[in-house]
């Protein structure tokens, strides 16, 4: 049997197949994710993994007698810790598990908590990510996060040394979370204030959005020369990031690197980090960065797509798309894509990577920023010298002349510009 550092936790990777729910997805595909999740915890090793079928859920275990002693047997003989779960399993479930098996249990909501946890390095992303922690914690009422308890200790959700019992109740919760609550409104506020703050200098948001591990962060770090973690890894970058970058027409433009997404992406995680997506929604151009090395890319950006829904991005906000990692493609498999990419409009084919593809893709914003453009014809009263201004800083002002009561000025804007100006 191998020998693993006394710090790291063994972990076996399960992934429920019922026979009476419709799957959407390859079971193969859906079980290297789950792994590719569970790797992301650092000091954490997988020592195995397994597809469990069986026809429905049991309500006190999930699984039945059978599985539950077939598994056991499994669990003893690797000497596994911690049991992770590719699906909901509720509390009553969770509880009965761990006594049957003797080992920690996390489900797929609570194995992403931990990853964002983990990574969360800005003030605001460890505030959203305790607020989602303690609402899933809600729930189940509290348990002791003592399966990494030699990892870490830090966050007020994951135990350290020696915490392996209750803490708190719901009420202690409740508590915690209208400070957290407190706490977030204060940095939200912050970042309206810088929101505000780009808004008066004539720089579009460019915002990049996709599934985790899609290749965003080594695009970012590309165009923007940033040094953003960018690793084979999911959910390597989860704190967002914004840096100014100059087009080659001269255009200077915004761009900003999202957290990524996945499949049943947990409520809790979408909610808390909301504040953060406001850049998102907020922004000139949203581009969906897609691996299309990955044989489900379709059913990844039909989830990129649901979650953009979720956090409301209106039809209003451009798109564009960006068919990434190609040099990962077959040969046959890369015409294909590209015959089917000179039929679509907004979308462009690159490596990140190796950056072929990028000049091009920067060339499609230029040129849908530059036409991006209608011309209005706009009266202001005297007294209106703040709207004035702001036309003025937004360097959309073609041409202006001063009549008896005002200006009469002639503008080329954005849709987006022209909305903010109304909302002045």
């Amino acid at each position: 049997m191998d020998s693993l550092p006394e710090t790291t936790t063994r972990a076996w990777v399960l992934l429920p197949d019922i026979k009476t729910k419709l799957r959407h997805r390859s079971t193969k595909y859906s079980l290297v994710e789950a792994v590719s999740l569970a790797n992301a915890l650092p000091n954490l090793t997988v020592v195995g993994d397994l597809v469990v079928y069986f026809r429905s859920v049991h309500p006190g275990t999930f699984f039945g007698k059978g599985k539950i002693s077939e598994l056991e047997a499994i669990f003893k003989s690797s000497n596994v810790e911690l049991v992770l779960i590719d699906g909901h399993i509720s509390p009553v479930q969770q509880r009965n598990l761990e006594k049957k098996w003797d080992v920690k249990i996390l489900d797929r909501t609570g194995l992403i908590l931990e990853i964002f946890s983990d990574r969360a390095r800005t003030r605001e992303g460890v505030l959203q990510v305790e607020m989602a922690a303690l609402s899933y914690q809600k729930t189940r009422l509290v348990r002791a996060w003592t399966h990494l308890e030699r990892q870490r200790g830090g966050l007020g959700f994951v135990g350290g040394p020696g915490e392996t019992q209750i803490e708190s109740d719901r009420r202690a919760i409740d508590t915690q979370l209208t400070q957290l609550k407190r706490q977030l409104a204060k940095v939200v506020k912050t970042r309206k204030l810088h929101r505000s703050a780009r808004a008066k200098v004539p720089y579009p948001i460019v915002a990049l959005v996709g599934y985790t591990n899609a290749g965003k962060s080594t695009l970012f770090n590309y165009i923007a020369g940033a040094d953003v973690l960018a690793e084979d890894m999911l959910f390597a970058t989860l704190d967002p990031t914004m840096r100014a970058v100059q087009l080659s027409c001269g255009i200077d433009v915004i761009m900003s690197d999202t957290v990524g997404f996945i499949t049943n992406l947990p409520t809790e995680l979408v909610a808390s980090f909301r504040a953060t997506l406001e850049e998102v929604i907020a922004a000139d151009l949203v581009v969906h960065v897609r691996d299309i090395s990955h044989p489900e890319t379709a059913e990844q950006a039909k989830d990129v797509e649901v979650v953009l829904e979720t956090l409301g991005l209106g039809s209003d906000v451009p798109r564009m798309e960006i068919w990434n990692k190609t040099d990962l493609l077959a040969s046959g498999a890369f015409e294909s894509f590209v015959n089917a990419c000179n039929r679509l409009s907004n979308v462009y084919m690159m490596s990140s990577t190796s950056g072929e593809g990028v000049q091009d893709f920067l060339d499609g914003i230029s040129g849908h920023l530059s036409a991006d453009k209608i011309s209005d014809t706009i009266t202001l009263n005297f007294s209106e010298g703040k709207k004035r201004g702001w036309l003025f800083n937004q360097r959309v002002v073609q041409s202006e002349n001063q009549t008896e009561t005002g200006y009469a000025i002639q503008v080329n804007w954005s849709l987006r510009q022209k909305k903010s100006f109304i909302d002045l």
